[in-house]
């Protein structure tokens, strides 16, 4: 029997520390184990807006495709792809990959959010079918002109992690929140939260990229500063595996301000490693944190969640509640498909949105 073979289309690199580009390269990992056939095409220039050398780059990717390929096209390029649906999705079986719809990006311009719809839909239509990472996600398809029929979730897997054991004896806890600092993740929220929680004892590791949106990510550290906050909360940058799991294992409680997630792969890598999650109602999130596995507070509201994070870390009572939550956490993130399971669920929904031809 002839292997499967299949092209993802992505941009930069797919070794990229983002919840997108993991779920990329760890999916293109299980179906290789599967003796598929993945050839990865790295695009040039600028997305999901693109430039010149983006359109040139997609452009050539995709001639060089033979006819009849399966080419997968994660949602950041899709806005590239709109220009050439005429030209090539009748020769190429082209399927999306969407982890969240470009328009629910944070701190987009109207223009510009109008824009990436549009040329999203445009795609998306096109295309023979899509994947989604979540439920949510899913439902939002229909508003892109994309049936039911031609829409399958394949939501990430999990991995199993050690128990985190928090900070040191006799040190106070430590938030941990892992995410770019960009707006859609609200870092500007945690801060002005942890600004009215001066009189608790805590520490906050802010792990992530500080280049996807220097300008934002200035401001948010700026604002640290202001509040006095910077002898407490710090900002390492994007960190490799080994030491962003070195954060988790020290730290008490995980907190992610998120405007929008399409699923929020970390906060089952947190829950994995039974700790407590204090997010938002964004989104996907209430799907991916059941209640019983953490405290979710309106997006972009500091005042709600200091309140959520203040019942996590003051005094006896807050610890008694995150050994509560995060052991309840744990047993959830236990439940959850492995990445093996979610490689075969992808594996299947391909070959059922571009069944192999005859």
């Amino acid at each position: 029997m002839t292997a499967a073979e299949l092209h993802l289309v992505v941009p930069g690199s797919l070794a990229q520390n983002t919840g997108g580009y993991l779920y990329d390269a760890r999916i293109v990992n299980e179906l290789r184990q599967r003796a598929w056939r993945v050839t990865v095409h790295n695009l040039e220039g600028a997305f999901p807006v693109v430039d010149n050398q983006a359109r040139a780059s997609i452009t050539q990717t995709l001639e060089a495709c033979p006819d009849g390929a399966r080419v997968v096209i994660d949602g950041l390029a899709l806005a590239g792809f709109a220009d050439l649906a005429d030209t090539h999705s009748s020769r190429l079986r082209i399927l999306g990959l969407i982890h969240h719809p470009l328009a629910e990006e944070t701190g987009l311009a109207d223009q510009t959010r109008q824009q990436l719809a549009t040329r999203e839909r445009e795609a998306l239509t096109a295309c023979r079918g899509v994947v989604v990472t979540s439920a949510f996600t899913a439902k939002q398809m229909d508003t892109y002109g994309v049936p039911t029929s031609s829409v399958r979730v394949v939501s990430p897997g999990n991995d199993p992690a050690r128990l985190a054991q928090g900070p040191s004896c006799g040190d106070p806890p430590s938030l941990l929140c892992v995410a770019s600092v960009i707006p859609r993740k609200g870092h500007e929220v945690l801060i002005h939260a942890l600004a009215r929680l001066r009189e608790i004892l805590w520490t906050c590791v802010c792990v992530g990229s500080l280049t996807r949106a220097p300008t934002y990510a200035a401001l948010v550290q700026e604002q640290a500063r202001t509040n006095g906050l910077s002898g407490r909360i710090c900002f390492p940058g994007e960190c490799s595996t080994d030491v962003v799991n070195d954060f988790y294992h020290t730290s008490s409680v995980f907190v992610l301000p998120s405007h929008y997630e399409g699923y929020g792969l970390v906060l089952v890598e947190a829950m994995a490693r039974g700790l407590p999650i204090v997010s938002t109602t964004a989104g996907a999130i209430p799907s991916t944190v059941p209640p019983d596995t953490g405290m979710l507070v309106e997006p972009g509201n500091p005042e709600l969640l200091a309140g959520a994070l203040g019942a996590l870390l003051a005094g006896e009572a807050g610890q008694v509640r995150r050994n509560m939550i995060g052991a309840a956490a744990r047993r959830h993130a236990s439940s959850l498909p492995s990445w093996d399971q979610a490689g075969r669920v992808f594996a299947a929904a391909i070959l059922e949105l571009a069944p192999d031809e005859s």
